[in-house]
């Protein structure tokens, strides 16, 4: 049985193509007995679906922060600096 460091090297490859059917399975059967790799596989897929949504906003920085206020930029900013 493959470890969870090689299951979730498997979980990144299998973003980018589909997996052999044994990688495939043996992914599968890790994922039922491992909720920290199912938990890992399930972000994954989030941040996948969540870019793919709206991939300017994740490339453009402009973009992202055109969506704070200024008010609410500057409230963040004096939180850092009264933290530091």
């Amino acid at each position: 049985m493959l470890r969870c460091r090689e299951i979730s090297k498997l979980v990144s490859e299998s973003m980018e193509h589909q997996l052999r059917l044994r990688q495939r399975l043996q992914v599968h059967m890790h994922l039922l007995m491992c909720r920290l790799c199912a938990g890992f596989a399930r972000q994954l897929r989030f941040f996948r679906r969540a870019a793919g949504e709206n991939p300017d906003r994740f490339l453009d920085p402009a973009a992202r922060d055109a969506a704070l206020s200024p008010a609410a930029r500057e409230r963040i900013k004096a939180a850092l600096r009264d933290s530091g």
